[in-house]
């Protein structure tokens, strides 16, 4: 298991422009011992990482791995979402933008939408007032479409299907979207609509 460096705490502290006496202070110990953790003579007591990881507003995985994320869509278009997907419980996130997420236990990539092909082809056809999403692909247990979501620029309707299912789902018509479909054995796809 890592644990955390100094250099990570220097980096962190300085990213939040604050001085080492200023989060001392916050965590209510001496600069010193600030200083100590970032020079490498010695280490935040196990105590001291959730509040240090607060105050340096980052989650305890981040402080600990050293890596973290910004958000870089700042005006929160949905569109530039990400989906993450957790492998063990099927567990589907969606960020306005790039993040650091875990599930049981694993740190989830983002997943990187491929353009559709022959056996995960997304079809969209238009009635009335709503877009029908529908695929020709395989429901089995081991091998299906697990959700079809539909991302505007202000919001994202997910819809979780399970095997044996008809994979297909419809959505409301809100301008131009993002249509994606998640194959639980080969990733997400994506169409624009």
């Amino acid at each position: 298991m890592n644990y955390i460096s100094g250099k990570t705490i220097k980096d962190l502290r300085e990213r939040k422009s604050l001085t080492q006496k200023q989060l001392a202070q916050r965590l209510m110990v001496s600069d010193k011992t600030v200083s100590k953790w970032e020079t490498g003579r010695g280490l935040p007591d196990i105590t001291m990482i959730e509040p240090l990881a607060r105050e340096l507003q980052v989650s305890v995985a981040e402080l600990l791995a050293g890596e973290w994320s910004e958000n870089s869509n700042r005006s929160a278009n949905m569109l530039k979402g990400r989906f993450y997907v957790c492998p063990m419980c099927g567990n589907i996130i969606f960020s306005c933008g790039e993040g650091s997420f875990s599930c049981c236990g694993i740190t989830l990539p983002p997943l990187e939408p491929e353009e559709r092909d022959s056996s995960h082809f997304i079809s969209a056809e238009q009635i009335e007032y709503e877009h029908y999403i529908t695929l020709e692909h395989p429901m089995e247990k081991d091998h299906y479409i697990s959700f079809i979501a539909c991302v505007t620029d202000s919001d994202v309707c997910i819809v979780k299907l399970y095997p044996e299912q008809n994979p297909g789902a419809r959505f409301k018509m809100r301008g131009s979207c993002a249509v994606f479909a998640y194959c639980n054995r080969h990733g997400l796809y994506k169409i624009k609509l």
